[in-house]
């Protein structure tokens, strides 16, 4: 796999999450971490596996879509995650990861 493709695959990952999260006043609450390991526990193995990375990085003002993204290239380089499956991996980790965040 050539850079130029895994920057392809990195370039179309787009994490929906809600504007809540984004919003100044969210970075004030406290994370729910239990919420987040709880969601965490169903996400399949691929999921998980970005779970598993992004969450030791994941702070109050951390950009989550630039967390998961870089964790998410990391692992498919790494060959720990297939390429046609790194995106819906980290769009269903990313659920988890936004109650981190707080």
């Amino acid at each position: 796999m050539t850079k130029a493709m895994l920057l392809a695959v990195a370039g179309s990952m787009a994490f929906a999450l809600p504007a809540s999260a984004a919003s100044p006043a969210v970075n004030i609450m406290l994370a729910d971490k239990a919420a987040a390991e709880t969601c965490a526990a169903k996400l399949p193995a691929d999921a998980k596996a970005v779970y598993d990375a992004t969450a030791p990085g994941v702070k109050p003002d951390t950009d989550l879509r630039d967390e998961i993204r870089s964790r998410t290239i990391g692992l498919v380089m790494a060959g720990t995650l297939d390429r046609d499956t790194a995106r819906p991996a980290a769009e269903a980790a990313g659920a988890c990861l936004k109650d981190l965040k707080g």
